[in-house]
């Protein structure tokens, strides 16, 4: 049996009410030369056997089923199964375009590319530049930390890339791990290509909810894990290591504001983020966020936070009167 060219690889969990549509999507492919890895992360609901049917319907389509582990776990599961020259991911709540493939496919044989990038979209039709300022892989490395999405789900990588040291999913991570990933491999002075189009349609409500159900003391000492990991990860590059570090301080001051109420009190707050207030560049998209936040940090913790939260359920309740 010969190797297929691609391996598409799924991590699947509580995925029931949308991975037909993803597996449809890809099935629809009009590149045939790829495989299918479904990875089934012990789901509880009928994923696994969704699943099943698929691969007795079509034989580019192969099920792994394992204990539950977590995203991160799952997608090394499907790098460990692939067979593929090369490698793409997707997740379940996403779908594709039929050119995908064969898009990225060409692309990367025609420039010889170890990675090449494309744009996506956000839900239907929002489109999302990729484009790096320079395809040498220290600028793709700094600017994944920037305003470039850590996925690996708009790249297609080389498999060899995936057996260079350091280069693996990190266990007991349920995000960040592609991010994680994608910083490892651009460690190296990879060939990277830049295809300007999207085909990748990621439904970003579903990506979030696993991240925002709840925030807790666990969940803190879980981030402030992930930072060290990319502090580790990225020694030998001072420059990228310190973006990296401010990015990461950013996200867990943001996610610490906006779900730890329950976490919170107004003094531990500041004591665990009072640093960050002086550092803050109040101008942004967000301006209010910016001040609300950097009170926070003075002391003001659950003010901010209610007055944060009104203005979301205000808003929600604008956009419905608007449909």
């Amino acid at each position: 049996m010969t190797s297929p060219e691609i391996s598409v690889i799924v991590p699947v969990y509580k995925a029931e009410t949308t991975i037909r549509k993803c597996i449809d999507s890809l099935l629809a492919q009009t590149f045939k030369d790829f495989e299918i890895i479904l990875v089934d992360d012990g789901s509880p609901d009928r994923s696994g056997k969704i699943c099943d049917e698929y691969a007795q319907q079509d034989s580019r389509i192969k099920v792994v089923h394992k204990t539950n582990g977590g995203v991160s776990s799952a997608r090394q599961y499907g790098i460990d199964y692939a067979l593929g020259e090369y490698t793409i991911h997707a997740d379940p709540d996403d779908w594709v375009e039929s050119r995908m493939l064969e898009a990225l496919y060409n692309k990367a044989k025609e420039t010889e590319a170890d990675m090449v990038i494309c744009d996506y979209y956000i839900n239907e039709n929002q489109y999302i530049k990729q484009k790096p300022s320079s395809l040498k892989h220290r600028v793709v490395l700094k600017e994944i930390f920037l305003h470039l999405h850590g996925s690996c789900w708009n790249k297609l990588i080389k498999r060899t890339c995936y057996s260079m040291p350091k280069v693996e999913f990190p266990k007991h991570i349920f995000y960040c791990e592609d991010q994680y990933v994608m910083a490892a491999i651009l460690r190296y002075d990879i060939k990277i290509a830049y295809l300007p189009q999207a085909f990748y349609h990621y439904n970003k409500s579903h990506g979030l909810q696993g991240l925002s159900r709840r925030y807790d003391k666990n969940t803190y000492h879980v981030d402030l894990k992930i930072r060290e990991m990319f502090k580790e990860l990225l020694q030998d590059f001072p420059e990228q290591q310190q973006i990296a570090i401010q990015s990461k301080t950013r996200s867990i001051v943001y996610r610490a504001f906006t779900l730890g109420r329950q976490c919170f009190s107004n003094k531990m707050f500041q004591k665990e983020f009072g640093f960050y207030a002086e550092k803050m560049h109040i101008s942004s998209k967000d301006p209010l966020l910016k001040w609300l936040i950097y009170y926070s940090c003075k002391g003001h913790f659950h003010l901010c936070n209610h007055i944060y939260w009104m203005g979301v359920r205000l808003n929600r309740i604008r956009r419905t009167a608007l449909h």
